[in-house]
């Protein structure tokens, strides 16, 4: 079937010759805020195609043996496959556990210490991280320029053959704007639809959204982070590895600050914290529960920080209802694939 330019079929959309640039209208859950997208980057139908190809291809690393897709895996709400530490093309772990890949289209800042604005600006940093896909750009462009595959792909998407790292990055900035999630069991309780929103649940969302347990404040319940910076008390010793938002700022006032992760897919997206110290969704509860190290710049919204002292059975409940955040359709949209 051809449609506005494309053939649609099982394999997501593919490019016809001589087709301009289709609009793509991103479809936004009910129940999350509105987003506004860069003029200067719009979504299409062939920029998501090829953007998608892109996140896997792995010409992008030094040895063509990793793609974006490699340490951002999809069935893990594309995070990296339950790793503390991601491992680069040399062997190499980074300090730093991966963050998930989803509702980014609402987010300004990136990485956790939020060092760099704009999706298209992180787009470029993974290829040239000696740590991680260790390639220049020049490197990388020159050999999506010379396959047959890429020029276009690009002229379909941009009007030019002419392959640059911008372009490149303006790519894999469109597909991961669809990388939409907020349809799990509580989006369906919350906007009413038919959905397996337990008791248990429910008894977690209440603990959840009130003062009782002091979650909402940094995870606000349509995104499930407010995209702030929070010292959450993980430590009160700081050395270069947990300044956070310090080591960008150079402002003590940000000493041990990260960017508050979303909660949505959290069962898939262990383990948890900057770096990774906790395995399981138990030992996060706890920490908030029992295990707040006080320092001067702990975040104000942590209201009890002498613990929550939650019974058993509202930690069990709250964990449910985290769990309950797990949007299966995201996980397994075929439109996120790798399409080779």
């Amino acid at each position: 079937m051809v449609l506005s330019g494309c053939i649609l079929d099982d394999r997501g959309p593919l490019l016809v010759e001589n087709s301009r640039p289709t609009p793509f209208a991103l479809e936004i859950p009910s129940n999350l805020p509105p987003i506004t997208l860069p003029e200067d980057n719009p979504l299409t139908v062939q920029g998501i195609a090829l953007g998608r190809k892109l996140f896997y291809e792995e010409l992008l690393s030094g040895d063509n043996t990793q793609s974006c897709g490699s340490c951002h895996a999809q069935s893990f709400a594309f995070s990296d496959n339950g790793r503390q530490f991601s491992r680069g093309i040399d062997g190499l772990e980074g300090d730093k556990n991966a963050m998930a890949i989803m509702n980014l289209a609402w987010a300004e800042e990136f990485f956790w210490d939020g060092r760099v604005a704009g999706i298209e600006n992180q787009a470029l940093q993974p290829v040239e991280n000696p740590i991680e896909m260790h390639e220049s750009w020049p490197n990388a462009v020159a050999e999506l320029q010379s396959s047959s595959v890429y020029p276009p792909l690009f002229k379909q998407a941009f009007g030019e053959e002419m392959i640059t790292s911008e372009l490149v990055a303006k790519a894999i900035a469109q597909f991961e704007r669809t990388l939409v999630s907020g349809n799990s069991e509580y989006d369906k309780f919350y906007r009413g639809e038919p959905n397996n929103f337990s008791q248990a649940a429910f008894r977690g969302m209440t603990v959840f959204l009130t003062e009782r347990g002091d979650c909402f404040h940094c995870h606000s319940e349509d995104l499930f982070s407010v995209y702030q910076y929070h010292n959450n008390g993980l430590d009160d010793v700081f050395t270069a590895a947990n300044l956070g938002r310090e080591a960008v700022t150079g402002r003590s006032s940000d000493r041990g600050k990260f960017k508050v992760p979303s909660l949505r897919n959290c069962e898939m997206t262990g383990p948890y914290m900057h770096d990774g110290r906790f395995n399981t969704l138990e030992e996060v509860v706890e920490h908030y529960n029992s295990g707040i190290k006080r320092s001067p710049t702990l975040s104000p919204s942590i209201k009890k920080p002498d613990g929550l002292f939650l019974t058993e059975q509202e930690k069990s409940d709250l964990v449910v209802f985290l769990k309950s955040l797990t949007d299966h359709e995201f996980l397994t949209n075929p439109a996120f694939s790798d399409p080779d």
